[in-house]
């Protein structure tokens, strides 16, 4: 299967001189003493990132692979979990669509604000007040940078991408809605971007519509804009599949509600730690994300949203920050984002996703996404050689995902015995039960990779397949 490499553009990449590469290499390969350049950056010191495509498939060692401008080597040992045996096996870690792992950086992060910075914000007007909401707030401009929104004012913290979802369907689209009025889904949708639909469906009599996928997993678009009609009041879609890894056409389907004068929410769950992300460009109306799914801490997530969607959603929740003042008889809320982040959010893991962002931005997000193209690439063609294994979602675009069912074994089997192995997959419905009803299954097995996994620990995936009894 060839996938199309459009979207992976090397000359992008911004790929350093010799002379960055070798200071470079005076920090990360200690083995160059004295502050000496490496005396050969060919082929046994450092290589300059090949075009898509020519990363030799049989390459032994992950310090001749560059990610932008770092080994694949040091990016590995950024993150002490890699280094965990498993059932007396290295861990292989290939459940990265339901979390990636956490880089020290972020974990010195985390361990330094609540040494030094630890108070709640906005409130106090102490040293550590100070620390603490400057830390917050400056969290929330990275997330605005990273994502290309115009303004960290658009920039709402949640605890993740579900609680961002039912914050948009119920204090945004709820209150527009009428009995007949209708919401299009699509075939590919997580259960977070389906139940909190229902539910407000469910209140107003309103209706959802679904658009269609083909065979191998990818919208049909013409099917998707017959769907709309004088009733459609919102669209709510995924930018990636967690199910299959389908990158769906998101900005022409964007352009196709807004031709319709309908607003969009993007779920960007399974996007962010894999491409560039620009809700600008884009021009979503909402857009969603968890920091656990792009390196950062667990229960702390981000929803984007234009300044005129977020002046008119109500709010979800009530209580202290999100106030201006309150009497018995009436409440004044305080301007978007602080009118949703009722209460003492997450602070420290704000913090410590801005520090994740800060991360993966370094090394380069279009470094990231030609590097894990290559990965998905290969994970395709080799699964596909083991016997009886059937690849479920192989639309042309892909990022990540490389979902399969394995003749005579049930998923759950498969997913124990490869934990023998020391590999780490996901086994089961992926929270997205329709879409493997659709392909006449109950689930799947789910390898999903990262940046930091390398041809070698597919080999391990292949080999291990094909070795089950």
């Amino acid at each position: 299967m060839t996938i199309p490499r459009t979207q992976y553009n090397p000359e992008a990449w911004g790929l350093p001189g010799e002379e960055e590469v070798a200071a470079w290499a005076r920090v990360y390969f200690p083995e160059f003493e004295g502050g000496k350049s490496p005396p050969s950056l060919q082929p046994s010191g450092l290589t300059l990132p090949p075009s898509a495509g020519e990363i030799p498939r049989n390459a032994p060692k992950t310090q001749n692979v560059l990610v932008g401008h770092r080994s694949l080597d040091s990016i590995r040992a950024d993150f002490p979990i890699l280094t965990e045996k498993v059932n007396g096996r290295d861990l292989v870690w290939l459940d990265n669509a339901a979390t990636t792992q956490r880089p020290q950086a972020v974990i010195n992060r985390l361990v330094y604000y609540y040494s030094h910075e630890n108070s709640n914000i906005h409130r106090g007007v102490h040293e550590l007040a100070d620390r603490s909401t400057n830390a917050y707030e400056d969290a929330r401009e990275k997330i605005a940078r990273f994502i290309g929104a115009p303004s960290a004012d658009t920039i709402v913290f949640v605890r993740g991408t579900t609680e961002a979802i039912n914050l948009a369907a119920q204090g945004y689209v709820k209150p527009q809605l009428r009995p007949g009025d209708e919401i299009i889904l699509t075939m590919l949708e997580h259960h977070a971007n389906i139940v909190p639909w229902q539910l407000i469906a469910a209140e107003t009599g309103a209706l959802i519509r679904v658009a269609p996928i083909d065979q191998s997993g990818q919208i049909i678009l013409p099917e998707y804009e017959k769907l709309f009609s004088g009733r459609t009041r919102f669209v709510s879609l995924t930018q990636v599949a967690n199910a299959l890894g389908t990158v769906v056409p998101a900005a022409e389907m964007i352009q196709i509600a807004h031709a319709h004068g309908v607003r969009v929410l993007v779920d960007g769950a399974q996007s962010v730690s894999h491409m560039p992300v620009n809700v600008s460009a884009l021009d979503a109306d909402l857009f969603v994300f968890s920091g656990h799914k792009v390196f950062g801490p667990t229960g702390i997530g981000a929803l984007y949203g234009k300044s005129d969607v977020l002046e008119a959603a109500k709010p979800w929740q009530g209580g202290g920050n999100m106030i201006a003042d309150v009497t018995f008889e009436r409440t004044l809320y305080q301007k978007a984002p602080a009118k949703f982040e009722a209460g003492t959010g997450s602070i420290a893991d704000a913090v410590g996703l801005g520090a994740a962002l800060d991360y993966v931005s370094e090394i380069g997000m279009e470094n990231i996404a030609a590097w894990e193209h290559e990965l998905v690439e290969y994970g395709m063609q080799e699964l596909a050689k083991v016997p009886g294994l059937h690849l479920v979602g192989t639309a042309a675009q892909k990022a990540s995902v490389l979902s399969f069912v394995l003749d005579g074994h049930s998923n759950e089997e498969v997913g124990k015995y490869l934990n023998t192995k020391g590999i780490a997959v996901r086994a089961g419905h992926h929270c997205a039960q329709p879409v493997h009803r659709f392909f006449g299954l109950e689930g799947t097995v789910r390898p999903s990779l990262a940046f930091y996994n390398t041809f070698e620990e597919i080999d391990k995936l292949t080999a291990a397949l094909a070795e089950m009894p």
